[in-house]
């Protein structure tokens, strides 16, 4: 063989420094920015915060308007409060100006709280101490990676053994179920049960055997939770043979458990929101604005641009690096903010009928269509739609929440998920107290109203918005 040479040409797709910088700072949340540019500030003596940018490559603002239904040229932050806009004295624009507002730098720049320990971590913490075997805790970790937020095993060890299938010799479901009764004992007591029966019965078993009433509970919750759930002491003590007195105790003993062991291991942070983005109705048009903190004033520092001429060649190799890197880090903000824009305004262009009439008229929506749309790839509109905001006059929602699935109709179009839960949740409000509407009367009614749906996924959607059965929804009224 001879040596030789050989021309290929061939795509390849590189991350540079300054498309992963456009990436994060995309996916980064209002604050989060704001924290963000701080430090990059702090150790690049080139880039100046809230000051007017001297640099002609610089961006200054970001597009701050666009009109939801069809494309315009976004006018400046400052054009979008003009009175071509709105009335900046009006109730609903100082409204608005104080909702923006939020809280003051200073308040924006404190130190975050440190993330709480969630519920697998706190698990795993457990199983790395509990003594298990190399095998044991790889069975360990499958089951705690399968558990729900709310600590329960629901779909069973069949994720588990599907997960562990590559061990040779192959898990038996006796391994892994004498696994999870040790995990069921961890703290919180009940997690990994696979349901509620098996749960309430591993926090009872580890009570002192002469705590009251914790035999007659753990008989009671082995096959009698709808009775213990209506309270009905005499029907409890006819069927366990036992005294009213002792089966009250025993209800005690019960409602003192926790039906969702996991739940408290996510606690709830407060969580300061700011709108990234504006939609208000103006002349019969939906326009949309970005907020102007999405594009925060940067500057070059001109008196150390000033120097790098006057440096020794090192200090101005390293002054062009930081010059460099800031002219990098205002096109990225740009970027960024032209995303927000756009993908706030096709929202709002596809969520009008929304924002018009309610959540009845939410359209169904998922990240390819509006990536499809907007030429942009979904992992782009994912980050742009996490832990970002949209103001409008409902309310201010992320902007995931106008995303949904779809749901046939009778005429051969399509609801939203979201639109169906609006109905339902209308349905029970205005159901007759004495008669609760059933999952199969709310079926037959979204049927009549056009809206092909199976009872399963009424009662699921039901259960998403922690609507009761009417059954439950009767004994409460």
């Amino acid at each position: 063989m001879k040596p030789g040479i050989q021309l290929r040409q061939s795509q390849q797709l590189s991350l540079t420094p300054q498309l992963q910088q456009a990436i994060r700072l995309l996916q980064l949340s209002q604050i989060e920015l704001q924290i963000e540019l701080r430090e990059l500030a702090e150790a690049n003596p080139l880039i100046e915060l809230d000051g007017e940018a001297a640099d002609e490559d610089a961006p200054t603002e970001a597009p701050a308007s666009d009109d939801a239904d069809s494309p315009a040229e976004s006018p400046s932050a400052e054009a979008a409060q003009d009175s071509e806009y709105w009335d900046e004295n009006s109730p609903q624009v100082m409204d608005w100006a104080q909702s923006s507002r939020g809280f003051d730098d200073d308040d924006a720049l404190d130190p975050q709280d440190a993330a709480p320990e969630g519920l697998r971590d706190h698990l795993q913490w457990q199983a790395n101490l509990s003594g298990f075997t190399a095998r044991e805790s790889d069975i360990a970790a499958a089951i705690i990676d399968a558990l729900d937020d709310d600590g329960y095993l629901r779909e069973g060890l069949e994720p588990v053994l599907a997960a562990l299938r590559t061990f040779n010799p192959a898990v038996t479901r006796e391994e892994a179920e004498a696994v999870r009764k040790r995990i069921q004992h961890f703290d919180p007591v009940g997690v990994a049960s696979l349901d509620l029966g098996d749960c309430l019965d591993a926090q009872i078993e580890q009570l002192a055997p002469a705590t009251e009433g914790r035999e007659l509970a753990r008989a009671i919750v082995a096959s009698e939770l709808d009775l213990l759930a209506r309270r009905d002491v005499s029907k409890l003590a006819s069927r366990f043979g036992a005294p009213e007195d002792e089966v009250i105790a025993a209800i005690t003993l019960v409602r003192a458990l926790d039906p969702r062991p996991g739940s408290r291991f996510e606690p709830l942070q407060t969580e300061y929101i700011t709108p990234d983005a504006y939609a208000m109705k103006i002349g019969g048009r939906w326009r949309v604005s970005l907020s102007p903190d999405c594009q925060p004033r940067l500057a070059i520092n001109q008196h150390y641009c000033g120097l790098i001429a006057r440096a020794q060649r090192s200090d101005a190799t390293w002054m062009r690096g930081q010059l460099q890197e800031a002219r990098w880090l205002m096109k990225s903000l740009e970027a960024r903010a032209d995303t927000l824009l756009k993908v706030a305004t096709a929202i709002v262009r596809t969520q009008s009928a929304f924002l018009d009439y309610g959540p009845e008229a939410m359209k169904p929506l998922v990240m390819r269509e509006l990536a499809e749309e907007l030429g942009m790839h979904e992992s782009t509109i994912s980050r742009v739609t996490t832990r970002k905001y949209l103001h409008t006059p409902r309310g201010t929602f992320e902007f995931k929440h106008f995303f949904s699935s779809s749901v046939a109709t009778e005429d051969g179009g399509s609801a939203s998920a979201t639109a169906i839960q609006a109905m339902i949740r209308k349905l029970v409000d205005e159901e007759d107290a004495v008669k609760p509407f059933s999952d199969q009367t709310l079926t037959a009614e979204l049927n009549r109203r056009g809206i092909q749906v199976a009872r399963r996924t009424v009662a699921k959607y039901r259960e998403q918005m922690r609507i009761p059965s009417s059954s439950e929804r009767l004994r409460a009224r």
